[in-house]
């Protein structure tokens, strides 16, 4: 693969498993020095692992837990990795809380605020916690990793589709709001019926064979985050519909 992120230094939460871990893989793949940020220590070391033996750039590896974080702890997160990389080219928010498909009658207050710290808030004082050293970039670019149900409104799936329809507000707004500073971007992927955890989750029913494998989509993270993407901000792009 052509080193087309070489020297770039690019953030992904959700980092240990699914959709995190292969775009964390295929950056680094690429010529990125990854910051694989995720709650699960264990998970992330194979990751961390799997990039090391592959003769790629040496990741670094931080163990954060997003529904619990404050606005200091994201400033202090974001100090501590700048202290690290001396720089930071974007970010992938893969990280998302799907508590489970029901009715709404039977969904609580707490998994709706749950869905929303991790889906919506914890990117919004994640990136926000980083503005200022993007505005000092020459090119940044950020990913939100957007849902189908918050485009098309489906039976069950009210909480977690609120939230990441959320998650399409602050992308567009943030997008809108900082056009101003010089190559920043901001827009949201759409994956749609992966090979993943969470789709097992949401359909245990379904076949393997009906989903599609994750290296498929791996091509369209990498051209979004890097610098061809420049000038392109305020999308929704389904990858797959």
């Amino acid at each position: 693969m052509d080193k087309v992120l070489k020297d770039k230094v690019i953030l992904i939460t959700g980092a240990s498993q699914g959709i995190g871990a292969e775009v964390a893989f295929a950056y680094a793949e690429a010529g990125a020095t990854v910051v694989l940020l995720g709650r699960n220590n264990r998970r992330l070391e194979h990751i961390y692992d799997r990039i090391v033996e592959a003769g790629f750039p040496e990741p670094y590896a931080i163990s954060f837990d997003l529904l619990t974080a404050d606005e200091e702890k994201f400033n202090q997160l974001a100090e501590t990795i700048f202290q690290q990389t001396k720089r930071l080219d974007g970010i992938v928010h893969c990280a998302a809380y799907l508590y489970a498909i029901s009715p709404i009658k039977f969904q609580t207050v707490d998994e709706w605020i749950n869905q929303y710290r991790i889906n919506v808030v914890a990117p919004m004082g994640l990136t926000r916690a980083f503005l200022p050293l993007f505005e000092q970039n020459e090119s940044t670019s950020i990913i939100f990793v957007g849902e189908s149900h918050a485009l098309k409104p489906q039976a069950f799936w009210a909480g977690f589709g609120a939230s990441k329809a959320a998650l399409n507000y602050l992308a567009l707004s943030m997008a809108d709001e900082y056009e101003r500073i010089k190559g920043f971007r901001a827009n949201v992927l759409i994956p749609g019926p992966m090979d993943s955890p969470q789709r097992q989750k949401t359909h245990p029913g379904e076949n393997s064979e009906q989903r599609i494998p994750i290296n498929k989509i791996l091509p369209d993270f990498i051209w979004w985050i890097s610098d061809a993407s420049y000038g392109k901000t305020g999308e929704i792009i389904q990858l797959n519909h």
